[in-house]
Formats: structure tokens, C-alpha cells, sequence
């Protein structure tokens, strides 16, 4: 699917396939950011600080949203660039073993100032598979228009 700026109809909600996070992707995250805080490395220190066992970060959260979103193929070829993140709240933590997923929908939509484009808004959501929503943010894109 490649939706260009005049097929995006504000409110229309998408659901992307889910993915299982393993301590592996947590550790991975690790690497490539080099963030090897002790919350995401060290299982008595997250315990410590109350959580059940390490946790991935918020950040590997957001860019997982991303990905998520992305296996959808709404952009294949339409895409022009994101233009930012929005309201980021990581509500709940995001544990080695979730099964997650992304639910979307456009909030808004408005052409380009700037060249012939759209300027497109998204409500972003990163849920386990039980509904329960760990991050919650504002996405804009900028995408091609049909003409």
C-alpha cells in the first residue's frame, strides 16, 4: 500500500503485527547506543529500583513504533521524511518477554508550506498484547502527493 497525502483520512486507525522483545533486543540496544545502564543490564539492580527485571529502553521503545509501523507498508514509496516526535510518555516498562504491538491513527492532515507535500499526523501507540499502552507519542510525517 502506498497511501499519498489525498488518501490519508484523518481518523482512520491502523494495528500493526506484534513483535516479542527478548532480553537479546534489549542487550542490542545496548551495544548500539551504548547505554549499558544498569536498568537495562544489571536484573538485581532493576529489581532494586522496583521493577520485576531489567527493562528495554525507552528509547528502543519509541524506535520499535517506528519499525512496527513501517512493516505496515502504508509509505513504500510516498515517504518524504518524519519531521518529529511529539508528546513522548513512556507510561509503562517494557519488559524482556512482552509481546508488543502499534495501533495508529491520523489526527490531523495539512499541505506543505514548504514544497508540494502533506504534512501528516499520527497518535502512536505501543501496547503489550493485553491493551496496556507502555509508550504513547505524536508522530509527523511528511509524504508525496498524488499529483
Amino acid at each position: 500500500m502506498n497511501l499519498f497525502y489525498e488518501d490519508v483520512v484523518v481518523g482512520t486507525t491502523y494495528t500493526t503485527g506484534t513483535h516479542k522483545i527478548s532480553a537479546q533486543d534489549i542487550a542490542d540496544f545496548c551495544r548500539l547506543t551504548r547505554d549499558h545502564h544498569p536498568l537495562h543490564t544489571d536484573e538485581a539492580y532493576a529489581k532494586k529500583a522496583g521493577f520485576p527485571g531489567i527493562i528495554a529502553h525507552g528509547l528502543y521503545g519509541l524506535s520499535l513504533m517506528e519499525g512496527l509501523k513501517t512493516e505496515l507498508r502504508l509509505y513504500e514509496d510516498t515517504s518524504i521524511a518524519s519531521l518529529g516526535w511529539n508528546d513522548v510518555r513512556f507510561k509503562t516498562p517494557i519488559l524482556a518477554g512482552d509481546e508488543v504491538y502499534v495501533e495508529m491513527d491520523f489526527t490531523a492532515k495539512r499541505e506543505s508550506s514548504s514544497r508540494p507535500a502533506g504534512v501528516i499526523t499520527e497518535a502512536v501507540r505501543l501496547c503489550r498484547k493485553d491493551g496496556t499502552i507502555l509508550i504513547d507519542a505524536e508522530h509527523i510525517s511528511l509524504i508525496r502527493k498524488a499529483g
